[in-house]
């Protein structure tokens, strides 16, 4: 069982940059592969990035490659996502998964969620 908290959404300007931050509590954390996820309002959940459970392998979404990048601390449990040059599209709830076994991109392999955070890009 893991349980997930995020922190550091909020409201940030066009172009600015933002860290959220996923704690995890649990057992074998660093096993686990995760994930950032987003949903905007009126349309599905989206797949934002991935880490394996080593920190070696990350994946990206097209929209944000280049702009974001997704980091863990097995020692902290913890992961991140730093976002930069933020614009109207990235507005959402931003939500952390985790996952035991391969690193994925569809949020069914995922089995475990957060609450989630609001990012909030103003113009």
């Amino acid at each position: 069982q893991v349980q997930l908290v995020e922190s550091g959404g909020g409201l940030v300007q066009f172009g600015g940059s933002l860290r959220l931050s996923c704690a995890a509590s649990g057992r074998a954390f660093h096993s686990y592969a995760l994930a950032w996820f987003r949903q905007a309002p009126g349309k599905e959940r989206e797949f934002v990035a991935a880490i394996s459970w080593s920190g070696g392998t990350t994946y990206y979404a097209d929209s944000v490659k280049g702009r974001f990048t997704i980091s863990r601390d097995n020692a902290k449990n913890a992961v991140h996502l730093q976002m930069n040059n933020l614009n109207g599209e990235d507005t959402a709830v931003y939500y952390c998964a985790a996952a035991q076994g391969l690193t994925a991109q569809a949020a069914g392999a995922y089995d475990y969620w957060g609450q989630g955070t609001q990012v909030t890009v103003s113009s």
